[in-house]
């Protein structure tokens, strides 16, 4: 098996999710899970996303779907498609799962999944994250990571469209 076919095997529905969080708290591992759209891939994603696989046993990514990102970020958005980002986050050895969702929330995958720990990064407050009451409620914690500073696709688009305005 090629690597992307075992990347791909990452790649699950909810319900084929849902089964896999079932074995794996049955197995006694510790989920951690976190979300975006992670449109281009960059060290600010790496560090991010393998700082908080390092908070449990499983790390599962609940990825906006194009149509998710579009209604978050504008028309012009995503730059990868949804199969593309998918398969880039599947590939980290570091995550275990890639969920694509299609709300502008991932509240109820949360709800499904109700993971020892849920993670954001920046500048939340745990009072407003989404699906922090209901991991609270079930015993999980939520842990809000700092970005590695410099790093956004908003800004690499911005950059690129600048080098094009120069040519």
């Amino acid at each position: 098996m090629n690597v992307k076919q075992t990347a791909a095997k990452k790649i699950l529905s909810a319900a084929e999710l849902a089964l896999e969080v079932n074995n794996w708290k049955a197995a006694g591992k510790k989920i951690v899970f976190t979300n975006g759209c992670f449109d281009l891939l960059h060290a600010g994603h790496v560090s991010y996303l393998s700082e908080a696989a390092s908070l449990g046993d499983i790390l599962v990514i609940g990825l906006n779907s194009d149509d998710s990102v579009k209604r978050l970020k504008g028309p012009e958005r995503p730059i990868n498609d949804e199969a593309t980002r998918a398969l880039l986050l599947a590939s980290m050895f570091f995550i275990d799962a890639v969920v694509l969702f299609n709300e502008d929330t991932p509240a109820e995958l949360i709800k499904t999944i109700l993971p020892a720990v849920l993670v954001k990064g920046g500048d939340y407050e745990i009072e407003t994250i989404v699906g922090a009451s209901e991991t609270i409620a079930n015993g999980g914690k939520v842990e809000v990571l700092t970005f590695l500073p410099g790093y956004s696709s908003t800004a690499i688009i911005e950059k690129i469209k600048t080098l094009k305005q120069d040519c």
